[in-house]
C-alpha cells in the first residue's frame, strides 16, 4: 500500500504533466540524481561507521576534483614485501561509501594487491548532492588519472554498471579505461529497469516518462536503452565475475543471469544467503575476488558459494526485510 508522502508526491506530478510533461520528466530526473545527507540514517549505521573509522584513518586518502564534485578516493597498500603489482578499484553502491567495502579491501590487501576505494559524488567523503552514471564514470575516470590503470574494476549495486559502463566508453565526453577483468556484485544488468522503477512509483504518464529518460542522452551522450550490459559489451570479451545471491531483495537475481548470458567470459557465483549489503563483506565473496583479481582463473561457468553462518548481529530488522528500496 502506497504512503501518504507516496501519494501526495504521485498527486503533485499528475499536476505539473498536466501543464508540462518536459518539466515533470526534469523533476523526476532532478530526485533520481539527488543524494541523501552523508549523515548516518540509523544508529545501526552510525555504530558500522564507527567501527569502521580506525580502519579509514589508516588509509591514504586523496581527493581528486571533478566537475561539481571533489571526490575521495582511500588506498589501502600490502606491505612492500608482500606486493603483487595488482591494483583493484573498488566502487560502492547508491546510498553507501567505502567504509562498507572496507573487508573487500581488507581481502585484496592480503593477497598482496592494492585497494583503491572511491567515493562516489555525494557519498562518504565526497562532496556534492548529484549523482548518476556520467557523474560516476568521470570519478573512475579521476581515480583512473590518479591512482591507475587499474588490473580489477570492482562494482556493487549501482557501482556495478559504474564500472561496466567506464570500462565501455559509454559516456561519450569521458574517456574509455578498460581493466584487465571485472567484478559486479548484487548489480543490475539494465539501467532502463531503473528509470522504469522510479517513472512506476511516482506514477509518470507515458509523455512524463519519456521526458524523464530524455535527460540520460543530455548527460551521457547516449539514450537510455544503450545502457544495458550486452549493449556496452556487444563484441567486448573482458573476464567477468559476477555474484549475486538469490535472496536478493533489491536487485533481482535475474540482472545475474543477464550478465551471465554475455558470454563464456563471465563466472557466475551465487552467494546465497548473503542478501544485498551483507554482500560485499561476507568472507567467501571477498576471498573469491581476491582471487580473481590476482589472475587465478576457474573453468566452472557457475559457482555456489557456501552459505553464510549468520548471527543475530548481521540479520536487518523484521522492519526492514522484504522491504522494497531504491538501488544500494
Amino acid at each position: 500500500m502506497a504512503s501518504l508522502v507516496e501519494k501526495v508526491t504521485r498527486a503533485a506530478f499528475r499536476v505539473i504533466a498536466a501543464q508540462s510533461p518536459e518539466k515533470a520528466g526534469e523533476l523526476a530526473f532532478w530526485l533520481f540524481c539527488r543524494t541523501r545527507s552523508v549523515k548516518p540514517q540509523s544508529e545501526k549505521e552510525r555504530l558500522a561507521l564507527e567501527k569502521a573509522s580506525a580502519r579509514m584513518a589508516a588509509s591514504e586518502t586523496v581527493r581528486l576534483v571533478i566537475p561539481g564534485s571533489v571526490v575521495a578516493t582511500h588506498v589501502f597498500r600490502p606491505a612492500p614485501e608482500n606486493d603483487s603489482g595488482e591494483r583493484v578499484l573498488l566502487v560502492h553502491g547508491y546510498r553507501s561509501r567505502s567504509d562498507h567495502m572496507l573487508a573487500m579491501a581488507d581481502a585484496l590487501v592480503a593477497r598482496g594487491h592494492t585497494a583503491v576505494c572511491l567515493d562516489l559524488p555525494g557519498h562518504g567523503a565526497s562532496t556534492g548532492r548529484v549523482l548518476h552514471l556520467g557523474k560516476a564514470v568521470e570519478a573512475i575516470d579521476a581515480a583512473w588519472r590518479q591512482h591507475g590503470p587499474f588490473g580489477t574494476f570492482v562494482g556493487h549495486s549501482f557501482g556495478g554498471p559504474s564500472v561496466m559502463a567506464a570500462a565501455a566508453g559509454a559516456i561519450l565526453h569521458v574517456r574509455r579505461r578498460m581493466p584487465d577483468r571485472i567484478v559486479t556484485i548484487a548489480a543490475p544488468s539494465d539501467i532502463a529497469d531503473v528509470f522504469h522503477w522510479l517513472g512506476n512509483l511516482l506514477g509518470l504518464g507515458p509523455a512524463a516518462q519519456s521526458a524523464f529518460e530524455r535527460q540520460v542522452l543530455r548527460v551521457t551522450g547516449r539514450p537510455l536503452s544503450e545502457f544495458r550490459a550486452d549493449r556496452m559489451f556487444h563484441g567486448v570479451r573482458l573476464p567477468m565475475l559476477v555474484i549475486h545471491a538469490e535472496d536478493d531483495k533489491e536487485v533481482a537475481f535475474s540482472n545475474a543471469e543477464a550478465l551471465a548470458g554475455l558470454g563464456s567470459h563471465v563466472r557466475l557465483m551465487r552467494a546465497n544467503g548473503s542478501g544485498h549489503r551483507r554482500i560485499v563483506s561476507a568472507p567467501e565473496v571477498t576471498a573469491a575476488v581476491a582471487e580473481f583479481a590476482g589472475g587465478e582463473t576457474d573453468c566452472r561457468r557457475i559457482v555456489d558459494l557456501p552459505r553464510p553462518d549468520l548471527d543475530e548481529s548481521h540479520k536487518l530488522p523484521s522492519s526492514e526485510r522484504g522491504r522494497p528500496r531504491r538501488l544500494a
